[in-house]
């Protein structure tokens, strides 16, 4: 029996993307297509601008989008995705969600949800990304004294969030590995006499511009040499592919909030 997905955010960059990966799935059906209502490609079938029809309409109707779904993919903006998330409670639908710049009381009314349907949060989807997550905890707690740590990532100009989820998602690896909380020793921001630098900090640097998908490095620069470890994303088909494992994960999983970590065994 096929999954059946439903995509929010269609007609962007990122729900196209994903659009394709549902449908050349042999396992998943694409089951729903959401979209703002002032979207104009609402009435229009989701996956037209590949060629091919798949008989789902692009629509701002939220219980039309979702019916009879089994997972929501979710990569738009929090205040759509904390409505889709409380349609998706009601009607039982699980959801994978790559949305990011959640605020502490969302991410807190998310965790609720998640007592009562499967979620799956994660900033970065990528597979490799979650592997490097796992490298720089052990790069952290190797080179925790000696060592300045700073975070640059680069995204394309549409981003609308600064730093990226992933990077603050590296930052809270790395804190907890050297036993800090990011929230009392990230640097965000420097110019003009900063001083010099503290070594209990981690700084980030932002990039923006043309169509970078998604680069980030965490550099520990210590005295006579520098750590990098870097992941570069050419292609949104690897967060595609990893939403795809994502969905199937939960489709065999009760409620609870899930991380990529969980989809891909990396916890242990």
């Amino acid at each position: 029996m096929s999954l059946k997905i439903a995509i929010a955010g269609a007609s962007g960059r990122m729900g196209r993307m994903l659009i394709e990966a549902v449908v050349n799935a042999p396992d998943c059906q694409l089951s729903g297509a959401l979209d703002r209502a002032d979207s104009p490609a609402l009435g229009q079938d989701a996956s037209a601008w590949l060629g091919q029809a798949s008989g789902t309409m692009i629509t701002a109707d939220l219980r039309q989008g979702l019916a009879g779904a089994d997972v929501l993919i979710d990569f738009t903006r929090p205040e759509g995705t904390m409505a889709h998330l409380a349609l998706c409670r009601e009607l039982g639908v699980k959801a994978v969600i790559g949305t990011t710049g959640f605020s502490p009381e969302q991410k807190a009314a998310i965790g609720e949800h998640a007592r009562h349907i499967g979620i799956m949060m994660a900033p970065n989807m990528s597979v490799g990304v979650n592997v490097v997550l796992k490298l720089l905890d052990l790069a952290a707690r190797s080179l925790n004294e000696g060592y300045d740590i700073e975070i640059i990532e680069a995204h394309h100009r549409h981003k609308v969030d600064a730093p990226s989820g992933t990077a603050l998602a590296m930052g809270e690896v790395v804190a907890a590995a050297l036993g800090r909380d990011l929230k009392d020793c990230a640097v965000y921001g420097r110019e003009g006499v900063t001083g010099e630098r503290d070594p209990s900090t981690i700084g980030f640097a932002t990039v923006r511009g043309g169509d970078i998908v998604g680069d980030h490095t965490v550099l520990f620069a210590g005295i006579g040499e520098r750590i990098e470890v870097t992941h570069k994303s050419s292609s949104r088909v690897t967060y595609a592919q990893g939403s795809l494992r994502a969905a199937r994960f939960l489709a065999a999983h009760g409620p609870g909030l899930y991380g990529m970590d969980d989809v891909l065994g990396l916890k242990h």
